[in-house]
Formats: C-alpha cells, sequence, structure tokens
C-alpha cells in the first residue's frame, strides 16, 4: 500500500466515525442498475487483471461489461469500447479504475456510485476560484480545490497528504484554498480570518502550515506567535482580521460550498469533481493527467483562470 493509499484509508475510518460536520465527502447511495447475469471472464488489451483472485475477475468483468464508457459519444460497456479499440482514449484507464474499487472490496453499488461520480459529464462542477489563495501555475492541467477549516482535525490530516501530492507535481497541479470554517470549532473562523489577513501579507501558505500544525493551539496569543515567526506585521494582522473584507471573503466561500453541495470539512475537488477519499490520490491525478493529455487540442488557450474545467463521462 502506498503512502496516498494508506493515508486515504485512514482518513476514510476516521471520516466515517464523526459524521457530517468535519469529514470525508459523503452522498447517498445509489440503486444498481446492472445486469445480474455474469458473463465469461473479460481480458483486456492495456489491462493487468493478473492479480485478481477468481471471484474478483468475475466482479470486474461483470462490471466492465455492466458500466458504458466514459465518452459521451461512446454508447458502448468499457469493455467492448476496449476491445473494438473505440476512439475513446478513458477507456483503459476506467477499466483499470474498475479494477482497483474491485481490489478495494467495494461493492456493485459502490463502484457504481464511484465510477459515476469519477466519470459522468454531469458530475462536473463550475467551482469558481474567485482571488482565493492558489500555489502552482495558473495554466496547470490539473486544479485541486480544498474546502477546509484550520480547526478540524480530517483537514489536518489531509493537509500533508495536499502537499505532497503538489510538490510532486509542481508544474501540473495547480492548489487552491477555500475558507470553509464550521460552528462546531470554536476557533475555527478565527482562524480562518489569520489565514486570509496572513494573505494579505503573502504568507498565506506559510500560516496554512502553521494552523494546520497547532489546530490544538489557535488562541489569538498562539496566532500572534505564528504571525511573528513567519515574518507578519501583527497589528495589521489584527486590523486585517477584523475587517468587513475578511468577514465577506468567509461569506463568500460559504456560499459557494453550499451551492456546490460541500457537507462539511474537507471537501476537495480535483478538476471539478468530488474527490472519492477511498481513491488514491495520485492514481486520481494521474488519470486525471492522461484524460486532459489525451483530450487537449493541437492549439487552445489556456482555461479561465476564474473556473475549473474537466472533461466527464457518459451516464449508464
Amino acid at each position: 500500500m502506498t503512502g496516498f493509499q494508506a493515508a486515504s484509508a485512514f482518513l476514510l475510518l476516521s471520516f466515517s466515525s464523526l459524521g457530517s460536520t468535519c469529514h470525508g465527502q459523503s452522498s447517498p447511495g445509489v440503486e444498481s442498475t446492472k445486469d445480474t447475469t455474469a458473463p465469461a471472464d473479460v481480458t483486456l488489451a492495456g489491462v493487468d487483471a493478473s492479480m485478481l483472485t477468481p471471484r474478483e475477475k468475475r466482479e470486474w468483468s461483470q462490471e466492465v461489461s455492466d458500466l458504458l464508457a466514459p465518452c459521451a459519444d461512446t454508447p458502448v460497456s468499457i469493455a467492448q469500447c476496449v476491445t473494438e479499440k473505440r476512439a475513446c482514449s478513458r477507456c483503459v484507464p476506467a477499466a483499470k479504475y474498475v479494477l482497483r474499487a474491485v481490489r478495494d472490496g467495494l461493492s456493485p453499488e459502490q463502484i457504481e456510485k464511484s465510477y459515476h461520480g469519477r466519470f459522468d459529464a454531469d458530475r462536473v462542477k463550475n467551482v469558481p476560484l474567485d482571488g482565493s489563495p492558489s500555489k502552482g501555475p495558473d495554466s496547470a492541467p490539473i486544479t485541486i480545490i480544498e474546502f477546509a477549516d484550520f480547526e478540524c482535525p480530517f483537514c489536518a490530516m489531509e493537509a500533508p497528504v495536499l502537499e505532497k501530492s503538489w510538490q510532486a507535481h509542481q508544474s501540473q497541479v495547480r492548489f487552491v484554498y477555500k475558507f470553509y470554517p464550521l460552528a462546531a470549532h470554536p476557533h475555527g473562523e478565527s482562524a480562518a480570518r489569520a489565514g486570509i489577513a496572513a494573505m494579505n501579507q503573502g504568507k498565506f501558505w506559510e500560516m496554512h502550515d502553521a494552523l494546520f500544525s497547532n489546530r490544538d493551539h489557535l488562541e489569538q496569543a498562539d496566532v500572534d506567535g505564528y504571525a511573528k515567526a513567519i515574518g507578519l506585521d501583527v497589528t495589521k494582522l489584527h486590523a486585517d482580521m477584523a475587517s468587513q473584507a475578511t468577514t465577506d471573503r468567509i461569506d463568500r466561500d460559504k456560499k459557494l460550498g453550499e451551492s456546490v453541495g460541500v457537507q462539511g470539512t474537507p471537501t476537495i475537488f480535483i478538476n471539478g469533481r468530488d474527490y472519492d477519499p477511498r481513491q488514491d490520490l495520485e492514481d486520481w491525478i494521474q488519470l486525471e493527467l492522461q484524460s486532459t493529455s489525451a483530450d487537449a487540442p493541437k492549439t487552445t488557450a489556456p482555461a479561465p483562470a476564474a473556473s475549473v474545467v474537466s472533461v466527464g463521462g457518459k451516464k449508464k
């Protein structure tokens, strides 16, 4: 198991115990519409299924025979798409995605739900960046947007996972932070205000790291200490923390979060799609890189910085 997988697995187990406030992402279950008649075992070029047990191979064969290819103009199953070498470049990655889900022990209903969330075109959400703190090139093919609370323990656990991923893909990933303090956390809003005030002095990410590293110590005196350590003007910090502009920024991010279905923290969007914490983050990024590379036109202008654009597939 990779470091990314271990972190995601730990986060998922932790999220499940807390509910829908400071948590991983959750959504209602979906009813499976698959044909339960088991097909013959499927073999697909470019997909190594040799590690599957006989039972897993049957399950995977069923899934790739039932789920539609992830391209709107390819209304055939994943298996047929790969076998017939259809033009949809995401069919092989989709087959691999389903294979990992089977190996991870997801039920057919969970696999179907996860697959639709990952590939359906109508699951892509436009999340405006709107001047939010970010790092990485504006033209990066992948934009990761996190709605988080500095006092949320699961946000604090996710922070180094996201940072490690960004460090590994600095030229390919733009990471954006949205302020989403929760009422359940007594220091959540004041910490968010400190983050915005630090952003005004060009030191958001330094404050971001300090707050998450010390989430149990977020009294004003603690925050002032972090501010001094990273070279901030503390008097200006206090003024900006109390300003109407800071209040407006938090309100704007919270309203945006509500409009795109944020129900708790951390909630993460990768190119407009809800990131499923059961999935390995590196695998998710690699699939996104493959998809954006295959689908990019020969000559194109960069996507507008104010929105996230991605490509999806046809809903089954």
